[in-house]
């Protein structure tokens, strides 16, 4: 009877773990599904949040396995009887709001690994399946009840030629949080145990270590919530002792994750530019503008008053186009300007007269002062009043109307509607498109053809806008890595080049990481008297399918989101730059052992 138990459950754990990964081809499912009423099967991969990624990493593309919410409301005594039914399918899905993550009991988790290793095993052939399928890695969360406080159970398939030949079977424990170093292991006696465990008289080591460097919340006064971090991952070979700073001879690669819009950037000013921009662009889509509050001490119809009389005094009848080196520098806000940055991104001097005239109005405050400003420009260029300097090639319709004044001649504008509005933003999106590429192409960052997708006028407004923000947080993560961590060319061009080819095939999206292979010796100055935020060792032995690894793990984030202890307030006040001693850690070990099938 148990076996037929066994036999049945199997058969369902394997048909609902098929259908799961059958649903999963296109799309990963956003449902969990359910199986004999008390575990919750998700599968993870591609951009979905991974809960297993802080200790491993491996295939793409895992099956997540936990308590169910119903079975977590409902504790039955009789679940052992229940679990004749077959599996759950997706029309009996979860809900999708749940409490949290839940964890199994270790002894379900076990069993759930076990009936897996029946389901991938090809010598059993009892289940019904003639096609054996080589099926995801499954991970199941443990509560971490018994003495060795397991958090995780893992089962990953062994393959050769498509043919699944055993099975890679990870233990994973958890302590922590605490300060007392006298609790960590000490690296001779855990290459003793894998020696022993393993039967192996040879192992190697590999250590990792990463070093947040500018970490948002340890700067000044930053706002916590910030997503910004910037961190350095090394890696080396070798590992002599525990928590040893990695020798300048490792690999290391610097990850940016960047948050536009800190006041104390030195181009914030840029930014709240982009960020009018912005509205106006909304205001063109949605027909309603949101007007920022002016952020000059006159109103922008007041400078726009100021500028055209200007221009009337400086008229010269054999000046027509004017001269660029006689052009208003508009001077933007440079209190908060550092001076490394100040020298590489000022106030370019080239504005026209339409970049001179979006300085005045980018602090217009209704719509009402914006028709205002233009029937003041308007009329000047009607009645020839000025005759301004543009650039060549600039193609907004305020620029169309100038190059109509030269012969006397304009159509006629009707400032109302939607009109106003668009042409603010076309001489607003010119402007700053010209700043970037000033940017980029003056400190031989990139070249127009690179910048081409960046700047095209051939894609609708709304998209032009867009892609002008992807050049903005390219720029900010540039004057970041040069202000904070003082990179030169030689760093900040190959860190471009990833930006750009990440920005030409995906949308704006702050929070993504980018990844650039640095020398360790080009950051050394900022961890070399710190702690780590993770710091690992890999003790393997064995090659190739028959490889084994134990890993033990120190971090200050906790690896599992419901682990046995407190994983609240575990860093101190004390620690919030990472240098006190009494920085809090977690310790997580990873043992791993192997089933052969064949």
């Amino acid at each position: 009877m148990a076996a037929e138990r066994r036999r049945r459950a199997g058969g369902g754990l394997s048909g609902l773990l098929l259908r799961i990964r059958e649903d999963g081809k296109d799309s990963i499912p956003k449902h969990p599904y359910l199986y004999e009423t008390d575990v919750e099967i998700s599968l993870v991969g591609g951009s979905c949040k991974n809960p297993i990624e802080k200790f491993w990493s491996g295939s793409s593309a895992v099956y997540i396995l936990q308590k169910a919410v119903s079975a977590h409301h409902e504790e039955s005594n009789s679940m052992e009887e229940s679990r004749t039914d077959d599996a759950v399918y997706a029309s009996e899905v979860l809900p999708k709001e749940s409490p949290g993550a839940l964890a199994l009991s270790v002894g379900r988790a076990k069993q759930l690994i076990s009936l897996y290793a029946m389901v991938q095993n090809p010598n059993v052939t009892c289940l019904g399946s003639s096609d054996l399928v080589v099926l995801p890695p499954l991970w199941a969360r443990c509560d971490g009840s018994d003495p060795q406080h397991t958090c995780w159970i893992g089962a990953e398939p062994l393959k050769a030629a498509n043919k699944v030949t055993g099975l890679n079977i990870y233990m994973v424990s958890c302590d922590g949080p605490t300060a007392d170093k006298t609790h960590f292991a000490n690296l001779e006696e855990l290459k003793m145990e894998h020696k022993i465990r393993h039967h192996s008289s040879v192992v190697t080591t590999k250590g990792f270590a990463r070093y947040e460097l500018i970490a948002a919340a340890a700067i000044e006064d930053t706002i916590a919530e910030s997503g910004s971090s910037i961190s350095v991952d090394i890696t080396w070979n070798g590992v002599e002792k525990i928590l040893e700073t990695p020798p300048v001879i490792s690999a290391a690669t610097l990850n940016i994750a960047l948050e536009s819009g800190d006041p104390r950037s030195p181009v914030f000013h840029l930014y709240r530019e982009l960020q009018f921009l912005l509205a106006l662009a909304e205001g063109l889509k949605m027909g309603v503008t949101e007007w920022p509050e002016p952020s000059e001490s006159e109103s922008a119809l007041k400078l726009v008053q100021e500028f055209l009389t200007d221009l009337k005094k400086k008229l010269d009848g054999d000046c027509m186009f004017g001269n660029k080196n006689e052009t208003e520098k508009i001077k933007c806000d440079t209190a908060a300007v550092d001076s490394c940055i100040k020298t590489i991104f000022g106030e370019r001097g080239d504005l026209d007269f339409a970049e001179q005239l979006w300085c005045k109005m980018k602090s217009v405050s209704s719509y009402q002062e914006l028709i205002d400003c233009f029937t003041l420009v308007i009329k000047c260029l009607e009645h020839g009043e000025i005759q301004p300097w543009i650039h060549q090639g600039s193609s907004s319709f305020l620029s169309q109307l100038i190059q109509q004044s030269y012969h006397g001649k304009m159509e006629d504008v009707s400032l109302s509607d939607i009109t106003p509005i668009q042409m603010l933003l076309e001489i607003g999106l010119e402007k700053m498109k010209k700043d970037y590429v000033s940017f980029f192409i003056g400190q031989e960052l990139a070249t127009v053809n690179c910048l081409d997708y960046f700047i095209s006028t051939s894609v609708d407004l709304q998209e032009q806008v867009h892609r002008v923000q992807k050049l903005h947080h390219m720029l900010e993560i540039m004057v970041s890595c040069t202000g904070l961590l003082q990179f030169r060319h030689e760093n900040l061009f190959p860190l471009t080049q990833i930006c750009m080819k990440y920005y030409k095939e995906n949308p704006l999206n702050e929070k993504h990481v980018f990844q650039l292979p640095i020398r360790p010796a080009l950051v050394k100055k900022f961890y070399q008297n710190d702690n780590p935020e993770v710091w690992k060792v890999e003790i393997s032995s064995g090659h190739g399918q028959k490889e084994v690894k134990t890993t033990w793990q120190v971090s200050t984030d906790a690896p599992v989101e419901y682990g046995p202890s407190n994983n609240s307030g575990f860093l101190s006040d004390s620690t919030v730059n990472g240098s006190s001693e009494e920085r809090l850690y977690f310790i997580t070990i990873t043992q791993c052992s192997q089933v052969h099938f064949t």
